[in-house]
Protein backbone atom coordinates (compact mmCIF):
# COMPACT_ATOMS: atom_id res chain seq x y z
CA UNK A 1 0.00 0.00 0.00
CA UNK A 2 2.88 2.39 0.79
CA UNK A 3 4.16 2.00 -2.77
CA UNK A 4 0.66 2.69 -4.12
CA UNK A 5 0.44 5.91 -2.10
CA UNK A 6 2.99 7.31 -4.52
CA UNK A 7 0.40 7.15 -7.34
CA UNK A 8 -2.84 7.94 -5.46
CA UNK A 9 -4.08 9.19 -2.10
CA UNK A 10 -5.59 6.89 0.51
CA UNK A 11 -9.22 7.68 -0.45
CA UNK A 12 -8.72 6.68 -4.09
CA UNK A 13 -6.83 3.53 -3.10
CA UNK A 14 -9.50 2.52 -0.57
CA UNK A 15 -12.31 2.99 -3.13
CA UNK A 16 -10.32 1.05 -5.67
CA UNK A 17 -9.93 -1.83 -3.24
CA UNK A 18 -13.67 -1.78 -2.45
CA UNK A 19 -14.38 -1.91 -6.19
CA UNK A 20 -12.05 -4.86 -6.78
CA UNK A 21 -13.55 -6.72 -3.82
CA UNK A 22 -17.09 -6.14 -5.10
CA UNK A 23 -16.12 -7.52 -8.52
CA UNK A 24 -14.90 -10.72 -6.91
CA UNK A 25 -17.62 -11.19 -4.30
CA UNK A 26 -20.76 -9.85 -6.02
CA UNK A 27 -20.06 -10.31 -9.72
CA UNK A 28 -17.81 -13.32 -9.16
CA UNK A 29 -15.33 -12.36 -11.87
CA UNK A 30 -12.44 -14.77 -12.37
CA UNK A 31 -9.13 -14.25 -10.64
CA UNK A 32 -7.53 -13.68 -14.05
CA UNK A 33 -9.95 -10.82 -14.81
CA UNK A 34 -9.49 -9.29 -11.36
CA UNK A 35 -5.71 -9.36 -11.79
CA UNK A 36 -6.08 -7.65 -15.16
CA UNK A 37 -8.37 -4.92 -13.74
CA UNK A 38 -6.01 -4.36 -10.80
CA UNK A 39 -3.11 -3.96 -13.18
CA UNK A 40 -5.05 -1.74 -15.59
CA UNK A 41 -6.15 0.71 -12.88
CA UNK A 42 -2.69 0.73 -11.31
CA UNK A 43 -1.21 1.64 -14.69
CA UNK A 44 -3.84 4.36 -15.09
CA UNK A 45 -3.13 5.89 -11.70
CA UNK A 46 0.61 5.73 -12.41
CA UNK A 47 0.00 7.52 -15.71
CA UNK A 48 -2.11 10.21 -14.03
CA UNK A 49 0.61 10.81 -11.44
CA UNK A 50 3.03 11.76 -14.18
CA UNK A 51 0.34 13.43 -16.30
CA UNK A 52 -0.94 15.66 -13.48
CA UNK A 53 2.27 16.06 -11.48
CA UNK A 54 1.36 14.32 -8.22
CA UNK A 55 -0.52 11.44 -6.56
CA UNK A 56 -4.06 11.11 -7.95
CA UNK A 57 -6.91 12.39 -5.78
CA UNK A 58 -10.68 12.04 -6.02
CA UNK A 59 -10.79 15.63 -7.22
CA UNK A 60 -8.41 14.73 -10.06
CA UNK A 61 -10.72 11.89 -11.09
CA UNK A 62 -13.76 14.20 -10.80
CA UNK A 63 -12.20 16.59 -13.32
CA UNK A 64 -10.96 13.97 -15.76
CA UNK A 65 -11.48 14.93 -19.39
CA UNK A 66 -11.85 12.58 -22.37
CA UNK A 67 -8.49 13.98 -23.52
CA UNK A 68 -6.85 12.58 -20.37
CA UNK A 69 -8.23 9.12 -21.06
CA UNK A 70 -7.16 9.30 -24.69
CA UNK A 71 -3.67 10.32 -23.57
CA UNK A 72 -3.53 7.26 -21.30
CA UNK A 73 -4.60 4.93 -24.13
CA UNK A 74 -2.05 6.56 -26.44
CA UNK A 75 0.68 5.98 -23.84
CA UNK A 76 -0.32 2.32 -23.50
CA UNK A 77 -0.32 1.90 -27.27
CA UNK A 78 3.15 3.47 -27.44
CA UNK A 79 4.28 0.96 -24.80
CA UNK A 80 3.21 -1.86 -27.11
CA UNK A 81 -0.38 -2.66 -26.08
CA UNK A 82 -2.61 -3.94 -28.87
CA UNK A 83 -6.24 -3.16 -29.55
CA UNK A 84 -7.53 -6.01 -27.36
CA UNK A 85 -5.45 -4.91 -24.37
CA UNK A 86 -6.50 -1.28 -24.87
CA UNK A 87 -10.14 -2.33 -25.01
CA UNK A 88 -9.76 -4.18 -21.72
CA UNK A 89 -7.93 -1.17 -20.21
CA UNK A 90 -10.87 1.05 -21.10
CA UNK A 91 -13.46 -1.47 -19.90
CA UNK A 92 -11.74 -1.70 -16.51
CA UNK A 93 -11.54 2.08 -16.15
CA UNK A 94 -15.20 2.51 -17.08
CA UNK A 95 -16.18 -0.07 -14.49
CA UNK A 96 -14.13 1.67 -11.79
CA UNK A 97 -15.49 5.12 -12.69
CA UNK A 98 -19.09 3.85 -12.73
CA UNK A 99 -18.49 2.39 -9.26
CA UNK A 100 -17.30 5.79 -8.04
CA UNK A 101 -20.24 7.49 -9.78
CA UNK A 102 -22.78 5.24 -8.01
CA UNK A 103 -21.25 6.41 -4.73
CA UNK A 104 -21.67 10.03 -5.82
CA UNK A 105 -17.94 10.68 -5.96
CA UNK A 106 -17.38 11.37 -9.68
CA UNK A 107 -19.12 11.74 -13.03
CA UNK A 108 -18.26 8.89 -15.42
CA UNK A 109 -19.63 10.57 -18.56
CA UNK A 110 -16.13 11.32 -19.87
CA UNK A 111 -15.18 7.65 -19.99
CA UNK A 112 -18.47 6.73 -21.66
CA UNK A 113 -17.73 9.25 -24.42
CA UNK A 114 -14.50 7.47 -25.40
CA UNK A 115 -14.88 5.02 -28.27
CA UNK A 116 -13.31 1.63 -27.69
CA UNK A 117 -10.35 0.83 -29.94
CA UNK A 118 -11.41 -1.01 -33.07
CA UNK A 119 -10.74 -4.69 -32.56
CA UNK A 120 -8.95 -6.59 -35.33
CA UNK A 121 -11.01 -9.30 -36.99
CA UNK A 122 -9.59 -12.68 -36.15
CA UNK A 123 -9.25 -14.91 -39.19
CA UNK A 124 -10.93 -18.32 -39.17
CA UNK A 125 -8.48 -21.16 -38.59
CA UNK A 126 -9.27 -23.98 -41.03
CA UNK A 127 -7.69 -27.40 -41.07
CA UNK A 128 -5.39 -28.39 -43.90
CA UNK A 129 -6.80 -30.67 -46.60
CA UNK A 130 -5.05 -33.67 -45.07
CA UNK A 131 -6.17 -32.89 -41.53
CA UNK A 132 -9.79 -32.46 -42.61
CA UNK A 133 -9.78 -35.77 -44.50
CA UNK A 134 -8.28 -37.53 -41.46
CA UNK A 135 -10.98 -36.12 -39.16
CA UNK A 136 -13.91 -37.22 -41.36
CA UNK A 137 -12.50 -40.68 -42.07
CA UNK A 138 -14.60 -43.45 -40.54
CA UNK A 139 -11.42 -45.36 -39.68
CA UNK A 140 -10.10 -42.42 -37.64
CA UNK A 141 -12.98 -42.43 -35.17
CA UNK A 142 -12.07 -43.58 -31.69
CA UNK A 143 -15.27 -45.19 -30.35
CA UNK A 144 -15.46 -48.95 -29.77
CA UNK A 145 -19.05 -49.15 -31.05
CA UNK A 146 -18.95 -49.31 -34.88
CA UNK A 147 -22.29 -47.52 -35.27
CA UNK A 148 -21.15 -44.62 -33.06
CA UNK A 149 -17.90 -44.30 -35.01
CA UNK A 150 -19.95 -44.25 -38.23
CA UNK A 151 -22.29 -41.64 -36.71
CA UNK A 152 -19.46 -39.33 -35.69
CA UNK A 153 -17.83 -39.69 -39.11
CA UNK A 154 -21.15 -38.89 -40.82
CA UNK A 155 -21.70 -35.74 -38.76
CA UNK A 156 -18.15 -34.49 -39.31
CA UNK A 157 -18.42 -35.27 -43.03
CA UNK A 158 -21.55 -33.13 -43.22
CA UNK A 159 -19.73 -30.23 -41.56
CA UNK A 160 -16.80 -30.45 -43.96
CA UNK A 161 -18.58 -31.68 -47.09
CA UNK A 162 -21.55 -29.31 -46.89
CA UNK A 163 -20.25 -26.45 -44.74
CA UNK A 164 -22.97 -26.96 -42.12
CA UNK A 165 -23.03 -25.58 -38.62
CA UNK A 166 -23.15 -28.36 -36.04
CA UNK A 167 -26.68 -27.32 -35.01
CA UNK A 168 -27.79 -27.60 -38.65
CA UNK A 169 -26.31 -31.09 -39.04
CA UNK A 170 -27.91 -32.36 -35.83
CA UNK A 171 -31.31 -30.93 -36.82
CA UNK A 172 -31.45 -33.10 -39.95
CA UNK A 173 -34.06 -35.85 -40.26
CA UNK A 174 -34.02 -39.00 -42.42
CA UNK A 175 -36.55 -37.24 -44.65
CA UNK A 176 -34.02 -34.45 -45.32
CA UNK A 177 -31.55 -37.05 -46.57
CA UNK A 178 -33.94 -39.35 -48.40
CA UNK A 179 -32.55 -41.78 -50.97
CA UNK A 180 -31.57 -40.18 -54.27
CA UNK A 181 -31.45 -36.61 -52.95
CA UNK A 182 -28.81 -34.49 -54.66
CA UNK A 183 -29.02 -31.49 -52.34
CA UNK A 184 -29.87 -30.59 -48.78
CA UNK A 185 -32.38 -27.90 -47.89
CA UNK A 186 -30.99 -26.22 -44.78
CA UNK A 187 -32.79 -23.71 -42.58
CA UNK A 188 -30.03 -21.67 -40.98
CA UNK A 189 -29.74 -18.53 -38.90
CA UNK A 190 -32.65 -16.12 -39.21
CA UNK A 191 -34.74 -18.92 -40.77
CA UNK A 192 -32.85 -18.36 -44.01
CA UNK A 193 -33.18 -21.37 -46.32
CA UNK A 194 -30.38 -22.51 -48.59
CA UNK A 195 -29.65 -25.46 -50.85
CA UNK A 196 -26.35 -27.31 -50.43
CA UNK A 197 -25.22 -29.98 -52.93
CA UNK A 198 -24.71 -33.46 -51.52
CA UNK A 199 -21.34 -34.96 -52.39
CA UNK A 200 -21.19 -38.75 -52.90
CA UNK A 201 -18.79 -39.01 -49.93
CA UNK A 202 -21.40 -37.33 -47.70
CA UNK A 203 -24.17 -39.65 -48.89
CA UNK A 204 -21.92 -42.68 -48.37
CA UNK A 205 -21.00 -41.65 -44.81
CA UNK A 206 -24.64 -41.04 -43.84
CA UNK A 207 -25.83 -44.30 -45.41
CA UNK A 208 -23.18 -46.27 -43.52
CA UNK A 209 -24.37 -44.74 -40.26
CA UNK A 210 -28.02 -45.46 -41.06
CA UNK A 211 -27.23 -49.09 -41.87
CA UNK A 212 -25.45 -49.58 -38.53
CA UNK A 213 -27.69 -47.46 -36.27
CA UNK A 214 -29.55 -49.78 -33.84
CA UNK A 215 -32.51 -47.41 -33.49
CA UNK A 216 -35.53 -47.07 -35.77
CA UNK A 217 -35.28 -43.73 -37.54
CA UNK A 218 -38.70 -42.21 -38.25
CA UNK A 219 -38.72 -39.88 -41.29
CA UNK A 220 -39.48 -36.71 -39.31
CA UNK A 221 -37.42 -37.50 -36.19
CA UNK A 222 -33.74 -36.62 -35.58
CA UNK A 223 -31.41 -38.56 -37.85
CA UNK A 224 -28.47 -38.60 -35.46
CA UNK A 225 -28.96 -40.38 -32.14
CA UNK A 226 -27.06 -40.54 -28.89
CA UNK A 227 -25.95 -43.84 -27.34
CA UNK A 228 -29.34 -44.24 -25.60
CA UNK A 229 -31.44 -43.30 -28.61
CA UNK A 230 -32.17 -39.64 -27.85
CA UNK A 231 -31.26 -36.73 -30.08
CA UNK A 232 -27.50 -36.37 -30.42
CA UNK A 233 -26.13 -33.35 -28.53
CA UNK A 234 -23.41 -31.03 -29.88
CA UNK A 235 -21.21 -31.67 -26.81
CA UNK A 236 -20.82 -35.32 -27.86
CA UNK A 237 -19.37 -34.33 -31.24
CA UNK A 238 -17.19 -31.68 -29.61
CA UNK A 239 -15.77 -34.33 -27.26
CA UNK A 240 -15.21 -36.68 -30.19
CA UNK A 241 -13.28 -33.92 -31.97
CA UNK A 242 -11.24 -33.32 -28.82
CA UNK A 243 -10.24 -36.98 -28.87
CA UNK A 244 -9.21 -36.71 -32.52
CA UNK A 245 -7.06 -33.67 -31.71
CA UNK A 246 -5.15 -35.69 -29.12
CA UNK A 247 -4.90 -38.83 -31.24
CA UNK A 248 -3.65 -37.13 -34.40
CA UNK A 249 -1.75 -34.16 -32.96
CA UNK A 250 -4.15 -31.57 -34.37
CA UNK A 251 -4.10 -27.94 -33.16
CA UNK A 252 -6.48 -26.69 -30.45
CA UNK A 253 -8.29 -24.75 -33.18
CA UNK A 254 -9.45 -28.04 -34.74
CA UNK A 255 -13.09 -27.90 -33.62
CA UNK A 256 -16.29 -29.02 -35.34
CA UNK A 257 -16.86 -25.43 -36.49
CA UNK A 258 -13.34 -25.36 -38.00
CA UNK A 259 -14.60 -27.93 -40.52
CA UNK A 260 -17.11 -25.35 -41.79
CA UNK A 261 -14.25 -22.86 -42.09
CA UNK A 262 -12.25 -25.54 -43.92
CA UNK A 263 -15.13 -26.12 -46.35
CA UNK A 264 -15.17 -22.43 -47.31
CA UNK A 265 -11.40 -21.95 -47.40
CA UNK A 266 -10.74 -25.05 -49.50
CA UNK A 267 -13.49 -24.10 -51.95
CA UNK A 268 -11.98 -20.63 -52.32
CA UNK A 269 -8.48 -22.05 -52.79
CA UNK A 270 -9.87 -24.36 -55.47
CA UNK A 271 -11.29 -21.47 -57.48
CA UNK A 272 -14.76 -21.08 -55.96
CA UNK A 273 -16.22 -17.58 -56.18
CA UNK A 274 -17.28 -15.64 -53.11
CA UNK A 275 -20.94 -15.28 -54.09
CA UNK A 276 -21.37 -19.02 -54.44
CA UNK A 277 -19.58 -19.69 -51.16
CA UNK A 278 -21.77 -17.05 -49.50
CA UNK A 279 -24.89 -18.92 -50.64
CA UNK A 280 -23.53 -22.30 -49.57
CA UNK A 281 -22.69 -21.01 -46.09
CA UNK A 282 -25.94 -19.08 -45.70
CA UNK A 283 -24.25 -15.76 -44.93
CA UNK A 284 -26.61 -12.81 -45.09
CA UNK A 285 -23.81 -10.46 -46.14
CA UNK A 286 -20.94 -10.96 -48.57
CA UNK A 287 -18.67 -9.06 -46.17
CA UNK A 288 -18.96 -12.00 -43.74
CA UNK A 289 -17.76 -14.40 -46.43
CA UNK A 290 -14.92 -12.12 -47.52
CA UNK A 291 -12.99 -12.94 -44.35
CA UNK A 292 -11.99 -16.22 -46.04
CA UNK A 293 -10.02 -14.27 -48.64
CA UNK A 294 -7.72 -13.23 -45.80
CA UNK A 295 -7.23 -16.86 -44.80
CA UNK A 296 -6.40 -17.86 -48.34
CA UNK A 297 -3.97 -14.94 -48.76
CA UNK A 298 -2.23 -15.96 -45.53
CA UNK A 299 -1.75 -19.49 -46.84
CA UNK A 300 -0.43 -18.21 -50.17
CA UNK A 301 2.10 -15.98 -48.39
CA UNK A 302 3.18 -18.87 -46.18
CA UNK A 303 3.79 -21.06 -49.23
CA UNK A 304 5.63 -18.17 -50.94
CA UNK A 305 7.90 -17.62 -47.93
CA UNK A 306 8.78 -21.31 -47.74
CA UNK A 307 9.18 -22.02 -51.47
CA UNK A 308 10.46 -18.88 -53.21
CA UNK A 309 14.25 -18.90 -53.56
CA UNK A 310 14.48 -15.18 -52.83
CA UNK A 311 12.03 -15.18 -49.89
Amino acid sequence: MNELLIIADSIVLAERQFWLSSLGEERRLSGHTLDAYERDTRQFLTFLTGHLGGPTTIKDIQTLRPADLRAFLAARRKAGSGARSLGRNLAGLRSFLRFLERKGLVNAAGAAAIRSPKQPKSLPKPLSDGQALTVVNDGSQLHDEPWISARDAAVLTLLYGCGLRISEALALTPEDLRSGASALRIIGKGNKTRLVPLLPAVVEAVEKYRALCPYHLEPAEPLFRGARGGKLQPAIIQRAMQGLRSAFGLPETATPHALRHSFATHLLAGGGDLRTIQELLGHASLSTTQIYTGVDSSRLLEVYDKAHPRA
